[in-house]
């Protein structure tokens, strides 16, 4: 375990399915107050009784499921009140909420991506992101002090081509990573990113997206397949006091696909 985050407050922003998910269960593992901030209510809640069964004793602090559309600016304010409301303090802000696995999006070429989709994704991976930080910030400058870690892809390296709205939002999260640390950092802020590489995520997988997250292995210096928990380590790190001096950097967990 990770020290220094016992009831710490860390909100998770699609935390209620996949690396989300694990995100979740490694901070209440870790004594941390977590809130899963989800647009699917239903499936935040289930998170968070499954995570405080699974916990049970070792962490006695609560675990709130919030319904919050990331897209929407009231909502993600209202987020904020929320936690403040009920913890006093927000520590971290986990920005993971993505159109990806659950939101299902076009895995074509360029020419293929209806611009509605490119407007939609877009809304969530970036305006979600602006939203949340913008919600949160006022507290964590008050506190002069807050950990923000915002999730890029390893794809984003790779230039993979396929899904080119996906790749170019998370290739800006990189910029936007950078830019916040620089506009925050005298308020004692970090802001750090994570890239996850190509991870078996879905709850319920199929043969192709089996096939599909396998054929990254071969390519990886470890050769096996990525799944949730190897992305947890990194995530706790940027959000624990052994991470104070580090901001505006990107930390790349894919197995050894791209040496940066």
């Amino acid at each position: 375990m990770i020290d220094g985050l016992k009831d710490k407050v860390v909100i998770v922003t699609g935390g209620a399915h996949g690396i989300g998910k694990a995100y979740c269960k490694g901070f209440a593992d870790a004594g941390a107050r977590v809130v899963i901030a989800d647009i699917d209510q239903p499936g935040a809640e289930a998170a968070a009784s499954e995570i405080a069964a699974d916990v049970g004793a070792k962490n006695l602090s609560p675990i709130l499921a919030l319904h919050v559309d990331v897209s929407n600016e009231e909502s993600t304010k209202n987020m904020a009140a929320q936690v403040l409301e009920k913890f006093a303090r927000i520590d971290a802000l986990i920005n993971n909420a993505a159109v990806f696995s659950v939101v299902p999006m076009n895995r074509g070429r360029i020419e293929t991506i209806d611009p509605a989709e490119w407007d939609k994704l877009m809304a969530v991976n970036l305006r979600g992101l602006f939203f949340c930080c913008r919600a949160v910030l006022p507290t964590m400058r008050t506190q002069q002090s807050g950990k923000i870690i915002n999730i890029a892809s390893g794809t984003v390296f790779a230039g993979s081509p396929g899904r080119i709205h996906y790749v170019t939002s998370k290739t800006a999260t990189i910029g936007f990573t950078r830019t916040l640390a620089r506009e925050v950092g005298g308020d004692n802020i970090n802001v750090n990113c994570l890239a996850p590489g190509n991870t078996l995520s879905e709850e319920n997988p199929s043969a192709e997206t089996i096939r599909l997250r396998e054929s990254s292995a071969g390519l990886r210096a470890l050769k096996r397949v990525q799944v949730p928990q190897d992305v947890v380590g990194a995530m706790l790190f940027l959000a624990s006091p052994l991470s104070d001096f580090m901001t505006g950097q990107t930390v790349n967990v894919d197995g050894g696909i791209s040496f940066l």
